[in-house]
């Protein structure tokens, strides 16, 4: 059971979350709750950071970020201890959760849950502080940003547990953020797979690197609200329920921004050396568009997309690659946005790109750049146009309206 910030925002949240972790050990359960930092705890950490340093040293912010969670964890515990259960709180280094080295977007690579079945068989209920981890180096890690998230279904993984459920602020997964669109609706059931394509486009639900553990693992998640007991949205593997629907919903992110390369010499090599060199920067490219060759057809434009924090903090590199690359000029827009349709059916669907196309089409929105796959179409638009395109592609394919039910 993973429980995030809002979740955990005050002492009152924190003895509902004890409350509810006992009633699942009673119900027959062995319980593992992960926590996250109470709500605005990390970005108060960090701005203290910031404020002694303006530039401070990774290593020392993921060593105050991980703070948060500490405190989380022995409250949780301390608050089960309160309702006449026992709990015992548990470190990333003392569960072992060994991680790479880079420090604010560690990555697992293993988890030793020899101290959390210790926990389990004296039937305490085992808290573990989400979103961190330590290196080889006994040094301290964090995940990155969601990073609970994939605490939680890693444990679960490690565990071998029946099911890892996800508590947060909202009551699961929605066919696109109720906030734009109103008719939003609640999903039942979704595929992994499309879980997966949502987090990667903007869906704030599920950080992305959870859902692909649990994808790895065969972890089933449950998306549910940690105020109420209604069922959530269980994401899973395939069925064949899940191929009927051939749009499952629709995400945007207004978080990219698009670099312009003018002028690159279009000859074999120098796409590989300017995508090389970015990664070696480690600067995540989205979208990637090469135009075709100019009239002399000596020189030609590439476009990519990335994050704006990326962007903003790499945007020298950027230039100085392009340089090197041979390119003529370096060309930004931060006013973009990308809107996305997900959907398993698109396997088997004829048309629906073309669908999509004429939707935006009619409500004037110019597409300036494409990418796809398998179940996923994205159009990079203005993004003035963010919450129009989201709506008309909600509503053009019949997102609002409950699927058919199951025979």
């Amino acid at each position: 059971m993973k429980f995030g910030g809002t979740s955990v925002g005050s002492v009152d949240r924190i003895r509902n979350v004890a409350r509810r972790a006992l009633e699942a050990q009673k119900a027959g359960n062995d319980v593992v709750l992960i926590v996250s930092a109470m709500s605005g705890e990390t970005n108060r950490l960090l701005s203290l950071a910031n404020q002694v340093t303006p530039v401070p040293g990774a290593r020392e912010m993921d060593v105050i970020a991980a703070t948060g969670e500490q405190v989380s964890a022995a409250l949780t515990a301390l608050a089960v201890h309160h309702e006449g259960g026992k709990a015992r709180s548990l470190l990333g280094h003392q569960v072992r959760i060994l991680t790479d080295a880079a420090f604010s977007k560690a990555r697992i690579r293993s988890i030793d849950a020899t101290a959390i079945r210790e926990a389990l068989s004296r039937g305490e209920i085992a808290v573990v502080a989400g979103f961190q981890g330590v290196d080889d180096g006994g040094n301290i890690t964090t995940l990155g940003r969601g990073g609970s998230d994939t605490s939680a279904v890693a444990v679960a993984a490690a565990l071998g547990a029946s099911a890892c459920e996800i508590y947060t602020d909202v009551d699961g997964v929605y066919t696109t953020d109720p906030n734009v669109c109103p008719t939003a609706r609640k999903i039942d059931r979704i595929s992994f797979e499309e879980m997966l394509e949502l987090a990667s486009l903007g869906a704030k639900v599920l950080q992305i690197r959870s859902v692909e553990i649990a994808m790895k693992y065969n972890v089933p998640i449950h998306v549910r609200s940690s105020f109420s007991d209604a069922p959530g949205t269980w994401v899973v593997g395939e069925d064949q329920g899940l191929e009927s629907v051939t749009v499952a919903g629709v995400a945007y992110d207004k978080a990219e921004a698009r670099v312009h390369l003018v002028g690159l010499e279009d000859k074999p090599g120098v796409s590989a050396y300017l995508f090389e060199k970015i990664s070696e920067e480690n600067i995540s490219v989205d979208m990637i568009i090469q135009n075709v060759s100019k009239a002399d057809g000596n020189r030609t434009d590439v476009t990519f997309t990335l994050s704006k924090s990326d962007l903003q903090r790499s945007r020298s590199i950027i230039e100085e690659i392009a340089r090197s690359a041979g390119a003529q000029d370096v060309r930004y827009d931060e006013d973009v946005s990308k809107v996305s349709i997900v959907g398993l059916g698109m396997r088997t669907h004829a048309g629906v790109a073309s669908k999509m196309f004429r939707l935006l089409a009619n409500e004037g929105i110019n597409i300036q750049a494409i990418s796809t796959s398998e179940i996923k179409i994205s159009c990079l638009v203005a993004a003035k146009y963010t919450e129009l395109a989201v709506r008309t592609l909600h509503e053009g394919f019949g997102l609002s309206k409950a699927p058919p039910s199951k025979p």
